[in-house]
């Protein structure tokens, strides 16, 4: 039994541990916190130690989240008035991961009972206002609540560090004027660009760097890991990114690369290419007053140019479209139906028009690989763009759109496409002309229109 063991009942013991775990966090893991670290965690906590930047990239489920919790309860015994600011690059992963992992490895600890965990703050019980770690959900609208607290000891951590702001960065630098001051960033290496990259490229010389693969991680699980390389290839970026934690050659996160936008704005298709195939037309409906609604058709590779709409109800919203339908047929009108987006339904359908709902929010067809529909339609798409030579019309709101969103993967390894809300925190408009046109990627539904009209079923969404 350690020493630490025999007096955490003392009331010296809080003044023990600092002393004895100033300079190791390793030590205060095993002993304090009862944890057994992986070597890649011992090279990490000791590098905390030792360094004022740390910089952790890895592959997937190597433990970053128990490293992340057990640096702030050492930098918390061990600091006299420690100030802690702890972010992630969403406030779920913030809430649900970061922060809870923290709560969890408080309540085993043998020091446990000296602290108070709240949904945002975790604190020094007798002293509250002065030791504490504040969870804070990043926002470039909220940057300053990252700049300097002119404390010697203050400690920044940035969990899933790729997709946080470099205006966070920057801000952040304001803490780290003190000798006492640490940083540590780390995540999935998941871009090419930003604050994050620059940490193990152009500002390593700032930064202690580690990159961790998955392969070597005692918590990783192998049998995914396989599956993983088997289905991706080794060398593939998804592989290089979510196993090796090794940098991706492209931003690896970009649904749709940018070149093969660029190469379908260039091509021009001749009519055989496409006058074989239906007409589909994709209407996506505004719901606030800085989003767009948006008709657009798309006939087999050949896109046409996006009619855009501000201020419309849904019913003026209907009407428009029913002129484009009656302009020139089309299979299918392939509608947003969330939300307000059913009154334009109904009011199609009232008029025998051939209008398929579809439900962004709800369960894909290939419910394995997507995690929902709008995830997947705008998979389809992104498949389309890489393989099938479309032809685009030239429109820089279009553009935009299709390269700007990002996806991620959900807690079952499911494609998650970026929601709006989150491109809009990175300054990003809603990508409305992008969804009308995805929504013409929706495939095997059925079409419910008059009395007089049959049903039908598609099948093909080319």
């Amino acid at each position: 039994m350690s020493a630490a063991v025999e007096i955490i009942n003392d009331y010296d013991a809080a003044k023990y541990i600092a002393s004895t775990y100033f300079d190791d966090p390793v030590g205060y893991m095993r002993d304090i916190i009862g944890a057994d670290p992986d070597e890649w965690q011992i090279e990490g906590l000791n590098s905390i130690a030792n360094n004022p930047r740390t910089a952790v990239k890895s592959g997937h489920g190597v433990g970053k989240t128990c490293l992340s919790s057990s640096t702030v309860k050492w930098f918390m015994a061990t600091r006299p008035n420690p100030q802690i600011i702890v972010t992630a690059n969403t406030k779920n992963q913030l809430d649900t991961k970061t922060w809870r992992e923290l709560s969890k490895w408080n309540q085993v600890s043998l020091d446990g009972n000296f602290y108070k965990h709240t949904a945002t703050r975790f604190f020094l019980k007798d002293s509250p206002e002065t030791s504490f770690a504040s969870s804070i959900p990043w926002s470039e609208n909220n940057s300053e609540a990252f700049a300097g607290t002119h404390e010697e000891y203050v400690l920044m951590l940035f969990d899933e560090a790729s997709a946080i702001a470099d205006i966070i960065w920057d801000v952040a630098e304001g803490a780290m004027t003190t000798p006492g001051a640490k940083w540590l960033a780390l995540g999935n290496p998941t871009r090419n660009s930003g604050k994050f990259h620059s940490c193990f490229n152009s500002m390593r010389h700032r930064w202690n760097c580690i990159t961790v693969d998955s392969r070597t991680a005692k918590m990783a699980d192998k049998a995914i890991i396989d599956q993983w390389i088997e289905d991706y290839g080794e060398d593939s970026d998804f592989v290089r990114v979510r196993v090796k934690g090794e940098l991706p050659r492209a931003g690896s996160n970009q649904l749709i690369p940018t070149d093969v936008v660029e190469k379908a704005i260039r091509r021009v298709l001749i009519k055989a290419r496409y006058e074989q195939n239906h007409f589909r037309i994709g209407v996506d409906v505004a719901r606030f007053g800085d989003d767009r609604s948006v008709i657009i058709r798309r006939r087999g590779n050949k896109v046409y140019e996006p009619i855009v709409f501000r201020g419309l109800d849904t019913m003026e919203l209907a009407s428009k479209v029913v002129e484009e339908y009656r302009n020139i047929p089309a299979e299918a009108i392939f509608v947003d139906g969330v939300g307000i987006g059913a009154g334009v339904i109904d009011r199609l359908r009232q008029l025998g028009l051939p209008a398929v709902d579809v439900q962004a929010g709800a369960a894909a067809k290939d419910s394995t690989k997507y995690s929902n529909k709008r995830s997947e339609i705008w998979g389809r798409m992104a498949d389309w763009f890489k393989t099938s030579e479309p032809d685009i019309p030239d429109h820089p709101e279009l553009y935009t759109d299709l390269i700007s969103p990002e996806y991620g993967y959900n807690a079952q390894m499911r494609i998650q496409l970026e929601k709006k809300d989150d491109m809009k925190r990175r300054g990003l408009a809603s990508p409305d002309i992008g969804d009308a046109l995805a929504l013409t990627f929706e495939d095997n539904i059925i079409i419910k229109g008059s009395a007089s009209r049959r049903n039908k079923t598609i099948r093909k969404f080319a």
